[in-house]
């Protein structure tokens, strides 16, 4: 792997602990060329407004952008499927020349008619940019005549990241909320529960927890969402943040506007669970019983996994995992679960870290460990093999990655089916990594057939 080397303009986004001084590169455009594992600014704003299920959505533009995102959560829904469906306005050569606002209005009034949806999200792509169409002014026009909430989505592709596409998806959420124009009345004990995307039914598992403590959850942004949820959210008492990188501005947003505090918290792992129910609860100590309710629910949750999680650990116990996720505050609770399973973090990286994040990083993982900013498939690869992982964890992207090294892989991305968060989330998450970890395949690998004194080679 010594012959790929890391392209210059990128060596300030790629640190090894205790090799260097901790200098990082990040929040910054991808490097043409290097062949960023990133997603667009459309993706971004697609995968946060993705599971509300009673709304349409349709993205504005070719429809090879509509292809690319379709059905790309895992995100489940307890009623209606509107949002698994993939519409697009399927702009052509004639469209660009002469405008798409006509086709667009089109598109939206016979969609409203015959779906009969709650409220319309627009999704902006990267060729309404460049041919400027008022998509804004065509969402008004439609609003009027359907009396449903018609937000733009303004996603444009060349005007950043995949983070301005969260920002770009909270905004359209924050502009919903907005419509609710009755009088805000607080929920007493009750939270929002922002950044949870219902992957293989994670909300479900987050929900009965929280009813178990006797704290109500007024909505799920966006897991399993619904129109009528989303806009009563101003109603909560607190905003309990998941996946911070997507949905932090719009909990900020609701500080401003609604005085509503909020908490950043993880649901994967057994620390990280018990924390982030425990922070909830100590938030509400004007009611002692919700405390009372949620020690009870952690001894009677970890006492049914525990021995599962130890049996598992003996076979897994000095073996070395590289991980590379969309935010960096997926890292931490991983790094930390793997922990619990006697694992050792050899290389942390993600797409959207900040600075703070990859200080926290740094400060959790051990000499040695590579941590890396929106990488590319040459170097994740380089990487992994030199510090002879055992196992990759990321998402669809990476998985090709993992299997051509000869390395174990878990899926932890949005697109899978499996719920890995609470307590039995962490055991479907160790069963996962035992059984590709684990599996004889890998003995078949050329560089595991030679890993003592050689270098592995692609």
């Amino acid at each position: 792997m010594t012959s790929i080397s890391v392209l210059k303009q990128r060596e300030k986004q790629i640190y090894q602990k205790g090799s260097q001084p901790f200098e990082m590169t990040c929040e910054t455009k991808s490097l043409a060329g290097a062949v960023s594992q990133r997603a667009c600014v459309f993706c971004g704003s697609r995968v946060v407004l993705y599971p509300i299920a009673d709304a349409l959505h349709l993205i504005h533009g070719p429809i090879g952008c509509a292809s690319y995102t379709w059905d790309i959560r895992g995100a489940q829904s307890s009623g209606p499927e509107l949002h698994r469906m993939s519409f697009s306005t399927d702009l052509s050569e004639t469209d660009i020349i002469y405008g798409g606002e006509k086709k667009l209005k089109k598109a939206l009034l016979e969609l409203i008619e015959k779906y009969s949806p709650k409220a319309a999200f627009i999704y902006c792509t990267c060729i309404v940019g460049i041919i400027g169409d008022d998509v804004d002014a065509v969402c008004r026009q439609v609003e009027k005549e359907t009396n449903i909430p018609v937000i733009a989505v303004h996603s444009e592709g060349f005007k950043g990241t995949k983070k301005d596409g969260y920002k770009a998806a909270c905004d359209a959420l924050f502009s919903l909320i907005e419509r609710n124009k009755a009088p805000r009345v607080t929920i007493p004990d009750s939270i929002n529960i922002l950044g949870e995307f219902n992957i293989g039914g994670e909300t479900w598992i987050i929900k009965k927890y929280y009813e178990a403590m006797g704290v109500k959850v007024v909505s799920v942004i966006t897991g399993d969402g619904r129109v009528d949820e989303v806009m009563q959210a101003r109603n909560a008492a607190l905003n309990v943040v998941q996946c911070s990188g997507s949905v932090t501005h719009l909990a900020k947003q609701m500080e401003k506007e609604y005085g509503i505090p909020f908490i950043r918290v993880s649901y994967f792992g057994i620390e990280d669970t018990s924390d982030a129910l425990y922070q909830v609860a100590v938030h509400f100590k004007k009611t002692p019983e919700i405390l009372k309710k949620t020690r009870e629910l952690i001894k009677k949750e970890v006492k049914a996994i525990v021995l599962s999680l130890e049996t598992m650990k003996k076979d897994l116990e000095g073996k070395k995992a590289a991980i590379y996720v969309g935010g960096a505050f997926k890292a931490f609770s991983l790094i930390k679960a793997l922990k619990t399973l006697g694992m050792e973090v050899v290389l942390a990286g993600s797409q959207t870290g900040t600075k703070e994040d990859y200080e926290v990083l740094r400060q959790m993982c051990n000499e040695g460990t590579v941590i890396l900013d929106d990488s590319n498939p040459l170097e994740l690869a380089k990487y992994s093999v030199e510090k002879d992982a055992d196992l990759f964890i990321g998402g669809v992207k990476e998985r090709p990655i993992a299997y051509k090294m000869g390395i174990g892989f878990c899926d932890h991305n949005h697109e899978r089916k499996i719920p890995l968060v609470g307590f039995e989330g962490m055991v479907n998450f160790a069963k996962e990594v035992h059984g590709t970890v684990t599996s004889p395949i890998w003995d078949l690998v050329p560089r595991r057939q030679n890993r003592i004194g050689k270098e592995g080679a692609i």
